[in-house]
């Protein structure tokens, strides 16, 4: 006790409080906080006073600091087993497939923890699988007889929209998908107007005399075939043969003094849709037409292996896609809108008929011999005359379309994959659903295909693969009419497409014949089908791969294999409605098309023997291409989408512009402007490549900003000076409309075969619309606003 009191300082008599916590202020008068302690002692307090309250003092600490780490030593362990009880719960939840806690599980918990992408990751600890390593796992998991088997499952019978048996399918799709243990399956509805066939006013055709007495019912040979959209009522008139239907054989129709104006075109299929053929007839005055198969364009009976010659194709003639009866915009309740009727839609009437009905109806006709490359097959005795007239004086021909116009729900079924690294990128794959037939080669072939792809590349992740970016599946419904599930989709989801959607593939029509492969691209796809092309085997010469054994028949490859989107295709409302990159690829024969689809014939086992029963062998080479085409884009860091090719087509257009450009010239036009954005786009292009081939390649934050760019160059040719409703294709170099360069190039022909009807100020609108979205696809390109240079001082 003597040495501890010693240790003591001698004190003043005074009173010190005791300060555990105040503030203080430094010399600058900034607040600091400091703890102090201060032993005081009152005045005239002893010293034995003192010491007594030392010991107790210390005593005292020494056992509450006992408790406190006894205390914070209990709340550490229940801590620690709340956060191991989360855990594990968290992990059960997120792995998908392992049965145990493997560490292939937790490799893919560790990977499905990381944001989006911009962030440097590490994955030293996976396994890396190189691209050798991802084709062997795909081959391995596409399963042919899984292929056929549902092949014939989705081509049992006919499936239009709104029938029992494609819900009885739609039940279907949606089990397999969730059988597959996808991230998701979901299904979005949206309520159309679809026409059907009304049975208790069948269509006809009346060859009436001068007075409108019935001289002949002509037989319609299959009316179970229809053209959904076609204008309803009754006409009366002569019978045009129209060849084509192309704007071409109206302007020979023309030159040969054959009147098209109020009188009834017989045309023939082939060339381009039923839509564009019905659109031409009307802008050249037609009040309806009648549309038929001629067996020198589709194979028939006995000639041929085809249907018999009482078949008709049916098809839809609404020049456009989507609902239009809710056009620009999504049906996903069509009660809210006012109504609303697309332009796109046909005022006049139009029937489908069959080479039978046709051969009857040519025999009524008169008037001159057609052109001599004009002539069809119909019979050896037919006699193909232009008409309008008929052999008997005072005789017309009669044509009656009805329909029945139903409120519709369709369903659109939908599975995805998560991406790994930026899961808010998509690659979407779809195929539709319906058919008017069996459907085997329009729809049968890609939905299986479809549901094959979802099953392999769900396996391929259960075993190691790690796509950065998300994959979706999408079953689309009424796809006969038009694109109608996929384009409501695309109106639905419109402003978040070109932020995510960076690729979409079609699989409609997949396998049509065996010997040639054909792809419907956007530019931007060009050269990764073509790589892909040479990673897969021919499916008719094993030895080769696909690319060699094509480009040994067909040397110049992007002129005959390569070719541009049609309307006809899902893919072509995804790039010239959606501004996204998209493709649809099929196989089919060089000279004929498929002569059993849009007929009721379109059955499993008329395909499978066309193909000499390899639909199996065609339908997996199919899915290899697709598969591997959505592998590279899911996985590479840097999406493999060539921007530079719309260069080479901007300058196409271009040449043909410079044609006539002496004659702009003396009207004081200039395509100088034009010239300009297309070189400021190049340049774009090329200095994108260049800040690419410059930088770390590891780098997540300069790979995320890279692929922004690259993904929405499609989006950036959409033109932002046209309404969505009035012109909702405004891509403008494969939309439609005033605003494209292919309409700009037809108007500017003008000058030279039709100057009369030039119209100048036109023509400086469509210039000054597709210089300035040219351009502003160059400035988007080129980054941010500060790297733009739009003056010179």
């Amino acid at each position: 006790m003597e040495k501890l009191r010693s240790m003591l300082p001698v004190r003043s008599q005074q009173v010190e409080r005791g300060t555990l916590y105040r503030p203080q202020q430094n010399s600058e008068g900034e607040g600091r906080n400091e703890l102090e302690m201060k032993l005081g002692v009152e005045e005239g307090a002893s010293e034995t006073s003192v010491m007594g309250d030392m010991v107790a003092l210390i005593s005292n600490r020494s056992k509450s600091r006992k408790k406190i780490l006894v205390y914070l030593s209990l709340a550490s362990l229940l801590l620690l087993l709340i956060a191991f009880l989360l855990g594990y719960v968290t992990f059960r939840n997120t792995c998908r497939s392992c049965p145990s806690d493997t560490e292939e599980c937790m490799a893919a918990s560790a990977v499905n923890e990381v944001d989006y992408g911009w962030q440097n990751t590490d994955y030293s600890s996976e396994t890396t699988l190189h691209w050798d390593d991802l084709k062997t796992m795909l081959n391995k998991y596409l399963d042919k007889e899984q292929l056929t088997d549902n092949i014939r499952a989705m081509s049992q019978r006919p499936h239009p929209a709104g029938s029992r048996e494609l819900q009885r399918l739609d039940k279907l799709v949606l089990s397999k998908l969730h059988s597959y243990q996808l991230n998701h399956v979901w299904t979005d509805s949206h309520y159309v107007t679809l026409p059907y066939p009304d049975s208790s006013s069948p269509n006809y055709l009346w060859m009436v005399d001068s007075n409108g007495a019935i001289l002949e019912k002509i037989q319609l040979t299959d009316q179970d075939a229809f053209l959904a959209y076609s204008a309803t009522g009754n006409v009366t008139g002569g019978l045009v043969y129209g060849h084509y239907g192309r704007h071409t054989d109206f302007l020979k129709l023309r030159d040969m003094g054959v009147t098209v104006k109020g009188n009834i075109v017989l045309i023939r299929i082939g060339e381009m849709s039923f839509a564009e053929k019905v659109a031409m007839a009307q802008t050249h005055g037609a009040v309806g037409v009648l549309l038929y198969p001629d067996p020198a364009d589709v194979p028939q009976e006995p000639r041929g292996t085809g249907p018999p010659r009482t078949t008709a194709l049916s098809g839809h003639v609404h020049l456009g896609t989507g609902d239009p009866f809710t056009p620009g915009f999504p049906s996903f309740n069509h009660t809210q809108f006012p109504p609303v009727e697309a332009s796109a839609l046909p005022r006049i009437l139009a029937l489908t008929i069959s080479p039978n009905t046709a051969l009857n109806l040519i025999r009524w006709m008169g008037g001159g011999l057609v052109p001599s490359g004009w002539r069809g097959m119909l019979s050896y005795s037919a006699k193909y005359v232009l008409g309008p007239n008929f052999t008997q004086p005072g005789v017309q021909l009669q044509m009656g379309v009805s329909c029945r116009m139903v409120s519709t729900v369709i369903s659109n079924i939908f599975g995805s994959i998560e991406g790994f690294i930026e899961p808010d990128r998509y690659i979407i794959v779809g195929a539709q659903r319906d058919s008017w037939g069996p459907g085997a080669a329009k729809s049968g072939v890609g939905t299986a295909i479809l549901l094959e792809l979802a099953h392999a590349l769900s396996e391929m992740v259960t075993n190691g693969f790690r796509p950065r970016r998300s994959l979706l599946f999408a079953s689309w419904d009424a796809g006969e009419y038009g694109s109608i599930g996929a384009t409501e989709w695309l109106e639905g989801y419109l402003t978040m497409m070109h932020l995510k959607a960076v690729a979409y593939f079609s699989l409609d029509r997949a396998v049509l014949g065996d010997d040639t492969l054909v792809a419907q691209s956007s530019p931007l796809l060009h050269q990764l089908i073509e790589k892909v092309m040479k990673q897969v085997d021919s499916p008719n010469e094993g030895a080769q791969n696909l690319y060699s054994q094509i480009v040994a028949r067909f040397p110049n490859f992007k002129e005959n294999i390569l070719q541009p989107l049609t309307m006809e295709s899902s893919a072509y409302p995804f790039t010239a409605f959606a501004g996204v990159p998209a493709i649809e690829i099929n196989f089919r024969e060089i000279d004929e098309v498929y002569p059993f689809l849009n007929t009721n014939l379109d059955t499993f086992d008329r395909l499978n023997t066309k193909l000499n029963g390899r639909l199996g062998d065609f339908s997996e080479a199919l899915a290899q291409i697709v598969g591997q085409m959505l592998i590279k884009l899911s996985h590479h860091e840097l999406l493999p989408l060539n921007y530079l090719s719309y260069s080479e087509v901007i300058l196409q257009y271009l040449t043909q512009l410079q044609t006539l450009a002496d004659k702009l010239e003396s009207r004081g036009l200039t395509l100088q402007w034009l010239y300009s954005a297309r070189g400021d786009f190049t340049r774009a292009t090329e200095s994108l490549t260049n800040l690419i081939e410059s930088s770390d390649e590891k780098d997540e934050r300069l790979t995320r900003i890279y692929n922004n760019r690259i993904m929405r160059v499609e989006f950036y040719f959409l033109s932002q000076y046209v309404s969505v409703t009035d012109a909702p294709f405004r891509h403008i170099l494969w939309g439609r409309g005033d605003h494209t360069l292919s309409a700009l190039c037809r108007h500017f022909q003008r000058l030279q075969d039709e100057p009369g009807a030039f119209d100048e100020r036109l023509f400086r609108r469509q210039l000054a619309l597709a210089t300035w979205t040219l351009q502003g696809a160059a400035n988007a390109l080129s980054g941010d606003v500060w790297d733009l240079d739009n003056n010179s001082f």
